[in-house]
């Protein structure tokens, strides 16, 4: 097995479904603290506590990209780290009791904005999985891929 293959299956894909599953359980919460289902301090501490690990991750991917040479996958997750950097730099990435009402539809929009962007990452990384085992399964013959495209 090469080591794309396990780049993709074993690093890229459970951190890209990670990352979109973060990002849509603070839009849940974000949308039932609109709805008033729940109280602005538990959706705060309940947001607060994936922040960091999001954007360790969101790090993480973006740099292992760059070290592999994964230069599209590298392009379309660097702006979204970059932005995370800009947050935790500027000490505005957490959510604030007190003002959680004044911004949860500029929070709701960034999220749902970062759902869409991490979707997108994960089709790519699908995309390059799907190929990378095609690739190694020894399927590369033009006769046998003919009826796929």
């Amino acid at each position: 097995m090469g080591w794309n293959l396990v780049f993709w299956l074993l690093i890229c894909f459970p951190a890209n479904i990670a990352l979109l599953a973060s990002t849509f359980y603070q839009v849940l919460i974000l949308s039932d603290l609109e709805s008033d289902y729940v109280n602005p301090f538990d959706a705060s501490s309940r947001i607060n506590y994936f922040v960091l690990p999001e954007f360790i991750g969101q790090g993480a991917l973006c740099a292992l990209c760059l070290f592999t040479g994964h230069w599209f996958m590298f392009l379309l997750t660097v702006p979204v780290t970059c932005y995370h950097a800009r947050l935790y730099v500027k000490r505005e990435h957490l959510i604030d009791v007190t003002e959680v009402f004044r911004v949860v539809n500029a929070e709701k929009k960034f999220r749902i904005v970062k759902l869409a962007l991490y979707l997108t990452v994960l089709i790519v990384t699908i995309f390059r999985l799907t190929l990378i085992a095609v690739y190694y399964l020894g399927i590369e013959d033009d006769d046998d891929l003919g009826h796929l495209w």
